[in-house]
Formats: structure tokens, sequence, C-alpha cells
């Protein structure tokens, strides 16, 4: 069992974060079969394109440092904070100090990896990071820089939900939603199936990232990254087609149309005109128009959120999805 020891100094600390980087390396993992497969649509589409670059990059190398239960620190680095882009990770990794990077090397090649003269080529040479650091970048742009603006806004919105938990329901609550396998006990977290001992948070803090890719849970325990625990997003689920992207009841969509229904039911958590348009692939302007509807029916109201106005369903709103769901 894994225990995060935690204190009243660790809460206050504790935070959200985005990691592109992290994503794409989860991604990588998965088309590789390292990793939880993805769904087959997903799989057919990306495929095709991640074995050319597997020809014609540098990209097995970037692989052969993708351990079973993890990969190197610079190929994903620690984000900052919400607003991390994939141009701040990449400026990091070309960043990363040559020696840093063959120690890591060193530690996560292993297996037939290490043996493979193509992979050895990349890692052994001088410009081992700019090569594969270009390797990752062109496997950005072709594999998830089109998904992640929506992939994005469903961890937006997970984190948007999270934080009202904390609000209305405290830090336990929010932490044991994470996964049924975490439980807040005696002034600790509890991940039952993960090894590591007890981990001390010593004042820094939990980082919290929210992911498209990962299966259930991930956590990282070592520096440079501070202690973290990754967890699948609220709305994956639906994005991968194990269910319906979003439940419309036909009672519902009678009543108010399909577009609309859709908008309705998806407001489980507070969000905005700009995260509702990407995860449910729908124009801005047509959103903000049904929203200003729902809005004018009593459905919904909204409410300003630093620079985003997010909007929410009204005790009207709950008790209409509620019965007709």
């Amino acid at each position: 069992m894994l225990r995060f020891e935690v204190s009243v100094e660790d809460l206050l600390r504790s935070r959200f974060a985005l990691s592109p980087a992290l994503d794409l390396c989860l991604l990588l993992r998965s088309l590789a079969g390292q990793d939880r497969p993805l769904p087959r649509a997903w799989a057919a589409r990306l495929l095709p394109a991640f074995e050319r670059l597997r020809r014609e990059t540098e990209l097995d190398a970037a692989l052969a440092l993708q351990a079973p239960q993890g990969g190197p620190n610079f190929v994903a680095p620690p984000p900052r904070g919400l607003n991390q882009t994939w141009a701040d990770d990449l400026a990091v990794i070309r960043a990363t100090r040559l020696e840093a990077a063959r120690h890591e090397f060193a530690a996560a090649v292993t297996g037939p990896s290490a043996r493979d003269p193509r992979v050895r080529a990349v890692l052994d040479s001088p410009d081992a990071v700019s090569r594969i650091a270009e390797a990752m970048d062109q496997a950005w742009h072709e594999l998830l820089a089109a998904d992640w603006p929506q992939l994005r806004a469903i961890c937006e919105r997970d984190v948007v939900h999270r934080v009202g938990v904390i609000g209305e329901h405290g830090w336990a609550t929010t932490i044991e939603s994470l996964h049924p396998g975490i439980a807040w006990r005696a002034g600790g977290i509890e991940v039952g199936f993960f090894r590591g001992g007890t981990v001390r948070l010593a004042g820094d803090g939990l980082l919290l990232i929210p992911s498209a890719f990962v299966g259930h849970i991930a956590a990282h325990l070592e520096d440079p990254w501070p202690r973290t625990l990754v967890y699948r997003a609220r709305g994956t689920a639906a994005l991968w087609g194990e269910q319906e992207i979003v439940p419309q009841p036909d009672a519902l969509t009678a009543l108010v149309g399909r577009a609309r229904a859709r908008l309705l039911v998806a407001l489980d958590a507070p969000a905005s005109t700009s995260h509702l348009a990407r995860s449910l692939a729908m124009a801005p302007g047509a959103v903000g128009d049904h929203l200003a509807i729902l809005r004018g029916a009593g459905l919904l109201v909204r409410a300003r959120s630093g620079r985003s106005v997010l909007y929410r369903r009204t005790p009207l709103g709950e008790a209409l999805v509620a019965g007709t769901s």
C-alpha cells in the first residue's frame, strides 16, 4: 500500500495542474502496447501515423525510455499549473543537460531496447536530447495536437468540478472521489493497490493532475517531481465511446431540442462556453445561443470565475434532467 502523510500545511499547498507532456507519454505507451489499450476508433486513427513516425523519426529512442512503471522525468517535466502548454514542456525538455539525460538513460533503458543499434545510436550521441525532443515534438503535432483542445477542456472541467467538491465537502471527499481504491484515513491518503510505503509530503502539498490517458491512477514519488497523483478525468469514458458522449433522455430532447439537451445534461459540473464547445465538438456561437435560451428559461445560471463565465444548472434544471434520465 502507498500512503501519503498529509498535514494541514500540505492541504494548503496542494494544487491542480495539467501536463501535455505526460499525456503524450501515456498516449505513446498505449500505442506501443505498453499501457492501457486505446479505444478501437482512436487506435485505428492514430496507429498508421504512429508506425510511420517510428520508421521516419527517432521516436523509438523516446519509446525506449518508457519503463514498465513510468518513464524518465526529462521527457515529462513536472508542470507548473493549469496553463501548462506543450511549448512550455518542450522548452524544458530541450534544456535538459546531456549528463542528466544520460543518467536517466542508464536507469530506464533495459532489455531489447538497450541493444537496439538504432536506439543506441541516438542515446549515445552528443545531441541525444535534441534528437529525442524533436521526435517528441513531431509526435505531439501528428498524434495529439488536433485532439488536445477537447482533451484539455475535459481536464479543465474536471478541475472545476473537484474545486467545487472541495468547497462543498472538503478535501477528504475530493480525494476519495478520484478512484474507488483511494481512501482518506487517519490524516493520510491511502492508495491500496500501490506499493510504496509511507510518503511524507513535508509541507509541500500534493500535486493532482487529471489525465485523458491514464488507466486509473498513477503516482510520482521522486524528485524533481513533487509528490503527485495522476487520475482519470471525469468525462473521459464518454470521450472514448464507453458511453454516449452525452446521454440524451428522449423526453428532455423532445422538450428542449437535441443540442440544448446535450448542453443541459453536460453541465453536471460548471463549465464555460468554450469548454462546452470543445468537449461537445459544437460551434462556440451556437453554444452561446443555446445557453442564453436555457438561462432565459430558468434552467441555468451563470457566474464569473476569474476570466471565465461558468454556467451551471439551477434546481429547476437539475430536476428536469433527473426527471427524464
